[in-house]
């Protein structure tokens, strides 16, 4: 899966010129213009690094670079604060604010590519687990191999991505144009609803030996539950 590179700024022309570049590099892009959104955006799609304006018009960049090192599940993701402000004083209010590195506007493209990837590579990589448990249902990650118990579940390949996704993230509800991009990536074109018929074969796979645990959020998407009190009107065939 490529790196999710968070862009929050409130100049549209500059976001996209980061947006262009980055997506140049290989990363994906998410641009929020508005830094009340910033957070949540953080917490929803949890961003390789986030490249932080200092002036937004609803919460400053440094109050926003704040919250994120508050909060434990995004307090980690490396952040690099854009800013206007040239001062050594502003460079190092930017920095005791949790900011991990700081470039001034206006900024060389290239050296800022450079920065980004610098914050890759001083990222710690995450552990690698051998298995995947929820339930009675097991996910051996090495083999490529589901079970129910002691029971070998036969699962296409998008169903075994899909599967993954939702057992690596327990109780949380990911929407179909997201589980799209995550699950068959951005140069394939599928429409929506093939979420649901892949949903739909899951089910029947995993349902044949067990409860079933994925719960279905009317027009919004999925999550793997152990009450999942499961609305399945919304899947097709």
């Amino acid at each position: 899966m490529k790196n999710l590179i968070m862009v929050v700024e409130d100049e549209e022309a500059i976001g996209l010129m980061l947006k262009y570049n980055l997506e140049k590099e290989g990363y994906d892009v998410l641009v929020q213009s508005r830094g009340s959104r910033a957070i949540a955006d953080a917490e929803k799609y949890q961003p390789s690094v986030i490249l932080l304006d200092w002036m937004l018009p609803e919460i400053s960049g440094v109050e926003i670079c704040k919250l994120i090192r508050s909060k434990p599940d995004i307090k980690n993701i490396p952040i690099i604060m854009l800013t206007a402000k040239g001062e050594e004083e502003d460079k190092v209010r930017g920095l005791d604010a949790g900011a991990d590195d700081y470039v001034t506007k206006p900024f060389s493209v290239p050296e800022l590519m450079a920065r980004v990837k610098s914050q890759l590579r001083r990222a710690p990589e995450p552990q690698t687990e051998a298995e995947l448990v929820f339930e009675d249902i097991r996910m051996d990650l090495i083999e490529k191999k589901v079970f129910r118990g002691d029971t070998y579940i036969h699962l296409g390949p998008t169903e075994f991505r899909l599967l993954k996704m939702l057992m690596e993230n327990p109780g949380k509800v990911f929407s179909r144009e997201f589980l799209l991009k995550n699950v068959w990536g951005n140069n394939i074109y599928v429409e929506s609803r093939t979420v649901d018929v892949h949903i739909r074969r899951l089910r029947r796979a995993l349902n044949q030996y067990g409860q079933d645990y994925i719960r279905t959020v009317r027009a919004t998407g999925y999550a793997i539950d152990i009450n999942p009190q499961a609305d399945t009107s919304d899947d097709t065939d």
